[in-house]
């Protein structure tokens, strides 16, 4: 397990609780007391720091590398009934930008969502979740087929942005975004989205407009990240905590600005302390969001969502 700066009290006291334990355990000694006073400490300073975290120490935890990416909860909640789908029938097929069929209990679902890697060669075969316009088209082509078979779609969001490069630019990363938010509006299926790690500018936009849209507790959502509005205001990085409080990014700011519709809890110290427990939850969030949605004919479904994103942002007197 890699601890974050504000977590090492807790690593302080994990690493005491395992060496009294291993000591109860090759000798005589009875350390029992020992171990559940530390134990009880353990509860204690775990539930002090995650009860009070920061706008950036959420950024932090988003980014925690033990932290499960896309394809870890579709493989948990789909298991063997996944069936991946590549290519936009246009470029190629974007490895940032991962897609399919997959079933969570009899109901079957199109889930898209940006996937990272966990090393070094993984991140650069996914370009770091940073999906190129073939990635959005590809995302476009599997929510037209999802409507094509009266099947709901589900996003999964995890990225610091789409590709910001020049071969991006030359193959329409705008448009394709763009074209994207338009066809999601009118979509005639009911469109699910989550937040599960990083939540960046147009890249998280390009397949974040839906019926519902959730966060994970310890995920952020905005249309800039804290390193960047800092170097842009300040002309510095040293400035992105400031940066992360002002942006108003946390799932907590978004759910007040009545921009996301419901917060979904994680087990005490993020959603990598236990990964099943967190599978679970999400699995259940999406079948009890489409038990409600399901209700609505295509034609109220897309006049709710148009209507849901027209309210957004504007001023009753």
């Amino acid at each position: 397990m890699e601890y974050l700066d504000f977590e090492l009290p807790i690593k302080e006291l994990q690493e005491q609780y395992e060496k009294a334990c291993l000591i109860g355990e090759e000798s005589d000694v009875d350390v029992s007391n020992t171990c559940k006073q530390i134990e009880k400490k353990l509860k204690e300073k775990k539930a002090e720091i995650y009860k009070n975290l920061t706008p950036w120490q959420r950024v932090q935890l988003s980014r925690h590398p033990d932290r499960p990416y896309t394809m870890d909860y579709i493989n948990a909640m789909c298991g063997d009934s996944f069936l991946e789908l590549h290519g936009d029938r246009n470029f190629k097929d974007d490895k940032a930008m991962v897609g399919g069929l997959g079933k969570i209990g009899n109901q079957s679902y199109m889930f898209i969502g940006q996937q990272k890697g966990y090393n070094t060669k993984t991140r650069q075969y996914r370009n770091f979740g940073m999906a190129n316009p073939e990635g959005y088209r590809k995302a476009l082509r599997l929510m037209k087929s999802a409507e094509k078979f009266g099947l709901p779609v589900v996003t999964l969001v995890d990225t610091p942005g789409a590709f910001p490069g020049l071969e991006a630019e030359e193959r329409g990363q705008g448009e394709a975004i763009a074209r994207n938010i338009l066809e999601m509006t009118r979509l005639k299926v009911p469109i699910i989205v989550i937040i599960i790690g990083e939540g960046a500018s147009g890249g998280a936009l390009g397949i974040g407009v839906g019926d519902r849209v959730l966060m994970l507790e310890n995920t952020w959502y905005s249309v800039i990240s804290p390193e960047s509005c800092s170097s842009i205001l300040w002309r510095s990085w040293e400035y992105k905590e400031q940066a992360a409080e002002a942006l108003k990014l946390t799932a907590t700011d978004m759910k007040k600005l009545k921009l996301i519709d419901e917060i979904v809890k994680e087990p005490l110290g993020g959603a990598h302390s236990n990964r099943e427990k967190t599978f679970l939850t999400v699995a259940e969030v999406i079948e009890k969001t489409y038990k409600e949605l399901k209700m609505l004919s295509p034609t109220d479904l897309v006049k709710k969502r148009m209507d849901k994103y027209l309210d957004m942002g504007a001023f009753k007197g």
